[in-house]
């Protein structure tokens, strides 16, 4: 099993880009796959991590509501903001400038083959990574992501998850808000979740700034550890 995961850091990429890029990796993995299955070639499975961030861009998952987009083609245009149907996972969500979008596509079948763990694993990455600057973050039950004062009036989601996987190859993968523009998620009824509230880790610690690299840093050693990994450049 191959628990070397190469890691991208592809700065700001647009989301149409970066989707096309994360299903190229993505299909190298399965034509390997095939391959071994068919031929036995014995051959390694590559395993990748990008980290991004996209400009203004709202993303609605195979099973989200269109009614969730609460702007028309012309509004999009005016905010400078793009959407699109995409084949992950939960409903919609938005991206941009602040945001640590991070993609991990992996063969989980070099780690563990249960999706429902490799979700759970992803959730604890960015609880840790929140812990380390005094956050108590938390799984809100049957809705993925991780948030902050669950069970209260006052739940508000820090970071949405969707993932794709087949043959248990990921793609897709979390958006964390660090220093993002809040009044974008206003466009959208955020993960389908009426009466939900979304927040950001400089709102949270009363900063008009947060090291996003810092971030970066802490989340790749949470991941290192649940996922018993190993990253290189």
């Amino acid at each position: 099993m191959n628990k070397t995961i190469v890691l991208q850091d592809l700065g700001t990429k647009d989301f149409k880009a970066t989707w096309d890029y994360q299903e190229e990796l993505f299909k190298g993995i399965l034509d390997t796959k095939i391959k071994n299955r068919r031929e036995a070639a014995g051959l390694e499975t590559n395993n990748y991590f990008l980290f991004v961030e996209h400009p203004h861009v709202y993303t609605l998952g195979k099973s989200g509501d269109m009614s969730n987009l609460l702007l028309d083609e012309k509004q999009l245009t005016e905010k400078g903001a793009t959407f699109y149907k995409i084949n992950r996972g939960g409903d919609i969500t938005y991206h941009g400038p602040g945001q640590i979008v991070g993609y991990p596509i992996l063969d989980l079948d070099n780690f563990f083959t249960d999706i429902h763990k490799y979700l759970r694993f992803l959730e604890e990455m960015i609880i840790l990574t929140l812990e380390e600057y005094g956050l108590k973050a938390e799984r809100s039950p049957g809705e993925t992501g991780v948030w902050l004062d669950v069970g209260t009036p006052f739940a508000r989601k820090i970071c949405a998850m969707g993932v794709r996987a087949s043959r248990w190859v990921t793609m897709h993968g979390f958006a964390l808000n660090v220093n993002a523009n809040l009044g974008y998620f206003d466009n959208i009824i955020p993960c389908g979740i009426r009466g939900k509230a979304v927040t950001s880790l400089n709102v949270e610690l009363g900063k008009k700034t947060i090291d996003e690299a810092e971030v970066k840093s802490k989340l790749l050693r949470h991941f290192t550890t649940l996922f018993e990994a190993e990253f290189v450049e």
